[in-house]
């Protein structure tokens, strides 16, 4: 059985250079926060399935042939006839930001349903990953967490949960609302400086961290970009750790990776600070090539990395 089950919306991606107004070309890639976090993990070598749906259609067919190359356990993904797997197009503006546009109302993962989540997938798993964006695509997938995470803590499942707040999939009251309902469930808790501004107003770090505590959660991680991420537990620990210098082309999918890396050390037993120390390799490197999964490192890569670099 697999170690860590990841559970929420995969997404086709379509990467264009310019702007789509001007593009003529689409490089086909593949995302979705939490596919994107099974992916990574099965390359850093974690034993790793995937609860989803996806359409009975080419986008479906290329997502299920992407997770079997990467070694992702693909038994728990439901193809679902008549229903179109979501897409998203990755362009680029005149400033150098990515643009996203999203294709997913009413995708097959969209209408993903506590019925499609297999009590096997959540019971024989060690970890439960799990998101915001899984929480908002639609009432049913929000269900769907609400009785995964349920599941887990009477299976005596961890719990991973990265808030990955989406104002534009949700108004962000209930957005807050979805979050503070999973928090109390979650082991690992990950969220960014922009969550944070979402949800936490106004706080410091150490005050967020403590917000992310006091909803509930054992372990509350802030990804902090450029300046690596700060750790805090309900048992009082704190760790700050420095982030890395690299070339960085494309930031997406790189949160993702961090939290894949930083449950996975953190399931091993490693120190906050040494899994810190990982997984801001793991998100630095992939922020090295464009799209959300192209850059995703191995762990040869992770640590040949780490063997001729410093932490800035």
């Amino acid at each position: 059985m697999p170690d860590l089950v990841s559970l929420g919306e995969a997404l086709v991606e379509l990467a264009a250079d310019g702007s789509l107004e001007e593009a003529e070309v689409y490089r086909r890639g593949f995302g979705g926060d939490t596919s994107n976090f099974a992916v990574a993990a099965a390359r850093l070598g974690a034993r790793v399935a995937y609860v989803t749906r996806v359409g009975d259609d080419g986008f479906g067919r290329a997502l299920l042939s992407m997770w079997k190359r990467e070694g992702v356990d693909t038994r728990y993904v439901q193809v679902a006839a008549d229903e179109p797997t979501g897409i998203y197009f990755l362009s680029r503006a005149a400033d150098g930001q990515g643009r996203f546009t999203y294709y997913r109302t009413n995708s097959a993962a969209s209408r993903l349903s506590p019925q499609e989540v297999p009590a096997e997938a959540v019971d024989g798993a060690r970890l439960l990953h799990t998101s915001g964006i899984t929480q908002a695509i639609s009432p049913s997938a929000r269900e769907a967490v609400r009785w995964a995470l349920q599941r887990a803590r009477r299976a005596g499942v961890l719990v991973s949960y990265d808030l990955n707040v989406r104002p534009k999939l949700l108004p962000l009251d209930r957005f807050r609302e979805a979050v503070l309902e999973a928090l109390p469930f979650a082991d690992l808790a990950f969220l960014s400086t922009e969550d944070a501004g979402y949800v936490f107003t106004g706080l410091e770090d150490e005050e967020v961290l403590r917000a992310v505590l006091d909803a509930g959660a054992r372990v509350a991680v802030l990804k902090r970009g450029e300046r690596g991420c700060a750790v805090a537990t309900a048992e009082g620990d704190r760790v700050a750790v420095p982030g890395w210098r690299v070339d960085a082309v494309d930031p997406t999918g790189a949160g993702d990776a961090f939290d894949a890396a930083f449950a996975i050390q953190w399931l091993a037993g490693r120190p906050l600070d040494e899994a810190g120390r990982f997984a801001n390799a793991v998100g630095a490197l992939a922020t090295t090539g464009v799209g959300a999964t192209a850059a995703l490192p191995t762990r040869a890569k992770v640590e040949a990395f780490l063997a001729r670099h410093r932490a800035v």
